[in-house]
């Protein structure tokens, strides 16, 4: 019986490249818990966010390259997920149990961008992250309503809020604590303020991603943000048509001089497909998301279409990704959390991957 070793397992296992990170999962420290007992070879994979597309073909992959190891009988895979902690910028201090902080913005109101941030957090909690959403849009705080949480109340622990909960993920608006159609009539230094006390008198607990669903624009709780804590990126919402792409462009340079990366560009209200004839009608102009995100070098994080579904589910309470999971707008939806989940770890390793480039 040929003897199985440590070393051959690994060997083997550096055949299969992170397709995004372009290094071998053994080099990226992904194999955890290694055993050989006899025949048996057993270990975890453990990658860098439960939304990996690729998480199958992985363990797909594995299986096969260790099983073909002279005197291998069978080969046991487990398929883990650890969300690497965003990168510190400056002297910013970390959100509590926060590994990643990401901003969902837009250069001009009306593009959805509430609804994809709220998509995007469900999508992302769906696949086993656990996730935050802070409704930082004082001004319009909608993200209550669209997950069906408009009449929660924040519980108080000590001198800490505790978010509620909505479809597994945690929520906090100003919405919660001044509800009703009083409006928020404030100023940039109280709107500081606000921002502040979100991030620091919120128990957030231990999350994988942060999702803060900001005002349109390049205003005062954008500029907050990037100086308060270290924001791992920007997701731009933009729809199609030139005036919406002119605002993105603005938006998107406000995020570089504050230097905040951006993840990328979604593309919402993209295209409708009509529903009896099947003909697809571009209402609001074709491909600027796409264009603008070749433009600037920026990743294209895909585009959802038009359907009736999306603003039932928003009006009702009930995300698109868990009322009609199976739809073309939820399948658009999930694929662009896994985008984003797959650039924020792309971010959160470039350290490391500089620091494993030089020692080779």
């Amino acid at each position: 019986m040929p003897q199985i070793t440590e070393q051959l397992v690994l060997d083997a296992l550096r055949q299969i490249q992170d397709p995004d990170l372009h290094k071998d999962i053994v080099t990226l420290g992904f194999i955890k818990d290694l055993k050989i007992t006899g025949a048996d070879v057993s270990f975890r994979i453990v990658l860098t966010t439960p939304a990996c597309p690729v998480k199958e073909e992985m363990e797909g992959a594995a299986k096969d390259l260790v099983g073909a190891i002279p005197g291998v009988q069978s080969v046991s895979v487990k398929m883990d997920a650890e969300v690497p902690k965003g990168r510190g910028i400056g002297e910013k201090i970390s959100v509590a149990g926060v590994r990643n902080i990401i901003a969902v913005s837009s250069g001009k109101g009306g593009v959805g961008k509430s609804t994809v941030a709220v998509n995007v957090a469900v999508s992302l909690a769906l696949n086993g992250a656990r996730v935050g959403l802070m409704d930082a849009d004082v001004y319009g705080p909608n993200v209550p309503i669209m997950l069906g949480a408009s009449e929660a109340r924040p519980e108080v622990d000590v001198d800490k809020l505790i978010p509620v909960e909505a479809y597994g993920v945690r929520v906090m608006s100003m919405a919660f604590l001044q509800p009703g159609d009083k409006p928020m009539i404030v100023r940039g230094p109280i709107l500081h303020g606000l921002v502040k006390q979100f991030l620091s008198d919120v128990k957030w607990g231990e999350l994988d991603y942060l999702i803060v669903d900001m005002p349109p624009g390049t205003g005062d709780v954008q500029l907050s943000l990037a100086q308060l804590v270290p924001v791992q990126g920007a997701v731009l919402v933009t729809t199609p048509q030139d005036v919406a792409i002119a605002d993105v462009r603005r938006a998107l340079r406000m995020f570089e001089t504050v230097a905040i990366p951006v993840l990328g560009v979604v593309e919402n209200m993209s295209y409708f497909i009509a529903p009896d004839t099947g003909n697809r009608y571009d209402i609001f102009g074709e491909g600027g998301g796409n264009k603008l995100a070749k433009e600037y070098g920026v990743p294209f994080l895909g585009s959802i279409p038009l359907g009736i579904g999306v603003r039932e589910g928003g009006d009702k309470g009930v995300p698109i990704v868990v009322s009609q999971p199976d739809s073309p707008q939820a399948l658009a939806f999930r694929h662009v959390a896994e985008e984003v989940a797959r650039q924020v770890s792309i971010e959160a390793m470039k350290p490391e991957l500089v620091v494993l480039s030089k020692g080779q």
